[in-house]
């Protein structure tokens, strides 16, 4: 029988880190102003990675007779959790925030640290699937940096194909690298027409060479060719013989310089014969989901608000003197948040909400009716700590939850308008000073009584009727998109 004692063999390794009379490698990372040294064993880095042990195979000694490696991209807080774990074997991400976890797959990939990649990329698709979706773009850019992610891509695509506008019409759609457009190209479920298809890929061509004409007809053959060229990966996956012939003439023949030829003659003479056979290749159509099955929202937008709600909120944002009607309110509520669904601890907040400009933060008091709530039109940071000046904030409530009641109080002292407490693990949405805070000292916001509307400081008035602490049945964020101008 053989006996394992592998927690105490990781526990006597991990003490290795600390040692420094034996060890022949110096890691520097970081960049200057922030970089840092570790030190490490060559032959536990050796077998532990074949990425150092290439590396060290690579490096000449010192004249001390260390090897040092430099990873300036890398960052201290990151490579000192994979030191550990290069040594113990052990991730503790239980309190770990979700951008340092993504952070972390990252750098073990690129260390070639795969079941720990791995590993992580499937931790944040099961558990982090909301924090993937609102950090949406950011995420999809990243990933086919490395084209190492292949669960992470394809929950990304299988999101693309049924709201394309996420990616086509985002800012950054013509920064995709091409392996992240072929792979939506791919797709035979993308709800696209084939026509717009095609536009996409010409706008994001175009993009590559700056340099092109702006006028169609002021392109040179050289003009085309660098277009073709530039778009050799994606010509080959639009579906040409799905597309109307009214488009197709419009669309598709100002570009026939960068069609190959046979493709060409096959595709004008399936604008006139159509059921005759040619050479090229045909693609299947894509497939239309049914309208029925997916139905866009499940049950209430809120569990805290409703419709008219919304609409008053709309009308503060929007300095109007009257509310709007429901019909004519140009706002809509995305949700970013719900603590029912993600969780009441304040780094919760602060990692799924980073980033994100324009929210509402919405909270329903335990034990009566009130609806106590704040806007912020500045992006959320958790890498601050001190007040944020902005003069469109507002904080408000509804006492008995109805709209005939509420209570509006504007910002008065820009330069306080928010606080961002040091105490990430305590402390979230804070405006002004405690008139509307958000604050627990056992990681839930229902849990204890510290959240707050204190007496008005840097706000008009103040939104409740006593200053004592409360807690919450729940709470939700939601970002403030403009329908229409």
């Amino acid at each position: 029988m053989a006996f394992k004692f592998l927690e105490r063999l990781s526990q006597d390794f991990s003490e290795l880190i600390n040692d420094k009379e034996e060890y022949n490698v110096i890691i520097e990372v970081g960049q200057e102003q922030n970089k840092k040294t570790f030190t490490a064993h060559s032959a536990i880095l050796r077998y532990r990675s074949s990425y150092f042990n290439k590396e060290l195979s690579n490096t000449v000694p010192s004249v001390d007779n260390n090897k040092i490696i430099s990873k300036k991209n890398i960052s201290a807080q990151i490579f000192e959790i994979i030191l550990k774990y290069i040594y113990s074997g052990v991730i503790d991400t239980k309190n770990m925030d979700t951008r340092t976890m993504y952070d972390l797959m990252v750098v073990a990939n690129e260390l070639d640290f795969e079941k720990l990649s791995k590993k992580l990329e499937d931790h944040l698709i099961e558990f982090k699937a909301s924090w993937l979706k609102t950090h949406f773009t950011f995420v999809y850019h990243s990933i086919f940096k490395h084209n190492e992610f292949k669960n992470l891509e394809k929950f990304c695509n299988d999101i693309i194909v049924k709201h394309p506008s996420v990616i086509f019409e985002s800012a950054e759609f013509t920064s995709l690298p091409e392996s992240a457009l072929t792979s939506i190209l791919k797709r035979d479920d993308l709800q696209t027409k084939e026509s717009e298809i095609w536009d996409y890929v010409i706008m994001w061509g175009t993009a590559q060479n700056p340099t092109l004409p702006e006028k169609l007809e002021e392109w040179s053959d050289k003009n085309f060719t660098t277009l073709k060229t530039t778009l050799r990966q994606c010509l080959p996956l639009v579906r040409y013989f799905h597309i109307p012939n009214s488009h197709f003439v419009y669309k598709i023949k100002p570009y026939k310089k960068i069609f190959d030829k046979q493709l060409w003659n096959d595709l004008k003479q399936h604008l006139m014969m159509p059921d005759r056979p040619v050479e090229s290749i045909i693609l299947p159509p894509r497939l239309v989901l049914k309208q029925e099955l997916p139905s866009r929202v499940i049950g209430p937008f809120s569990t805290i608000i409703n419709e008219d709600h919304t609409a008053m909120i709309s009308s503060w944002i929007g300095n109007r003197p009257t509310r709007y009607s429901l019909r004519n309110n140009p706002y809509e509520f995305q949700l970013i948040l719900r603590g029912s669904k993600d969780g009441f601890a304040p780094r919760n907040f602060w990692d799924i909400c980073d980033g994100h400009a324009n929210t509402i933060v919405i909270t329903k008091v335990n034990g009566t009716d009130e609806i106590i709530g704040g806007f912020n039109p500045l992006a959320w940071d958790k890498t601050k700590k001190k007040s944020i000046k902005t003069n469109k904030s507002f904080i408000f409530s509804f006492p008995d939850g109805n709209i005939q009641n509420s209570i509006l109080s504007r910002v008065q002292n820009e330069n306080e308008a928010l606080w961002y407490s040091r105490y990430k693990d305590e402390v979230g949405p804070n405006f002004g000073y405690c008139e509307f805070m958000m604050k627990t000292s056992v990681s839930d916001f229902t849990k204890d009584k510290l959240n707050k509307c204190g007496l008005s400081n840097f706000y008009e008035k103040s939104i409740r009727t006593t200053a004592c602490g409360f807690s919450i049945i729940d709470y939700e964020v939601f970002k403030v998109v403009k329908k229409y101008t």
